[in-house]
């Protein structure tokens, strides 16, 4: 079987350089950014000038936990993952062995200028790869602008990441659309470079090595975008699972769906893509609403499943939606954190 490294080769859509520690943009780069056009062309030649855009992270630890037959699998939207320490309780208390991470940042005043997914892994003892999805050039959305004003980011790196007790055998990051949308359409001022994308590790399991796929669809589209972007993650998983069981999970931003609806297909297209590419979701998910208040008060109900978990090869049980809140019942993210076990039997 051929290593991710040699299967990205000439594919566009796949990067498997791997790196300790992802680079950091100079100084150089923010000062070209703010006063270049917002144009696609320009976002092409801004993120072409980007390491971090054509690596992913990826740190091993000595990890040789024995699971047995069955393996539980999370994946979240942690919202910036600014919570640290309630945060790894969540997970921990979850009983997480695999989990599929959306929305981290790496060196964001928001996030105390912290490396979140490093601090989560270390402080779980589990292994990790983190890939950027985008270089925020300023403090984010609105109300990040006023609660961080006068600070600065140290980095700027927005991403998700795939954490494992289990050992990790290999990793890509896989792009799901071409970037820009947040750079050419920057009217609320949360201008960024990159564009969405998904991790993938091959992953050591008692029951034979698996794909793991933490994915993130784009919030500023719709139903037709979204189908878009999940065919290309479809046909990267393909060529990266080569026959393995998939487990795949992530914020696939579903929101036309109305809430506790049993069938997502009459309303999402991408979930008839991702049945006819052998995926079945109806076990491994309990169909809960995914999104919730944080403190500031906001968003406001009614809320929708936001986020998903989709399997292949495996058989899936006790799906559980999770209360993303910490120990005053205060919420940590905007999102829930959804899980299920998965076995071969």
């Amino acid at each position: 079987m051929k290593s991710f490294l040699e299967l990205a080769s000439g594919d566009r859509d796949l990067v498997a350089v791997a790196v300790e520690a992802l680079t950091i943009p100079p100084a150089t780069f923010f000062n070209d950014a703010r006063s270049a056009e917002l144009t696609q062309a320009e976002h092409d030649r801004l993120a072409a000038t980007l390491p971090a855009l054509s690596t992913i992270e990826v740190v091993r630890t000595a990890n040789a936990v024995s699971i047995g037959n069955g393996l539980v699998v999370a994946a979240w939207n942690a919202e910036r993952l600014k919570y640290h320490a309630p945060s790894a309780e969540l997970v921990r208390q979850s009983g997480t062995d695999i989990l599929l991470l959306t929305e981290a940042d790496l060196g964001t005043a928001r996030a105390g200028n912290h490396h979140t997914v490093a601090d989560l892994a270390r402080d779980l003892d589990m292994s990790y790869v983190f890939g950027v999805e985008f270089v925020e050039l300023g403090l984010g959305d609105s109300r990040e602008r006023e609660w961080h004003k006068g600070q600065t980011n140290t980095i700027g790196f927005h991403g998700n990441a795939l954490l494992s007790r289990l050992p990790l055998l290999d990793a890509a990051l896989i792009r799901l659309d071409d970037g820009g949308t947040w750079w050419t359409d920057a009217k609320d001022g949360q201008g960024r470079i990159g564009g969405r994308m998904a991790i993938a590790a091959k992953i050591k399991t008692a029951f034979g090595p698996i794909l793991a796929v933490s994915a993130h669809l784009e919030s500023k589209t719709d139903i037709e975008d979204r189908a878009l972007q999940t065919r290309r993650l479809i046909a990267s998983v393909d060529k990266l699972a080569d026959g393995l069981p998939v487990v795949m999970g992530g914020d696939f931003n579903t929101n036309v769906l109305p809430a506790g609806s049993r069938e997502p297909q009459a309303y999402e297209p991408l979930f008839d893509l991702l049945w006819q590419a052998g995926y079945q979701w109806k076990t491994a998910n309990d169909f809960a609403p995914t999104q919730r208040t944080r403190p500031d008060g906001t968003p406001l109900p009614p809320f929708a499943r936001l986020d998903w978990l989709f399997v292949r090869g495996l058989l899936a049980s006790q799906a559980e939606t999770v209360a993303a809140v910490d120990v005053d019942g205060a919420a940590i993210s905007d999102h829930e954190l959804i899980k299920a076990r998965f076995s071969v039997s």
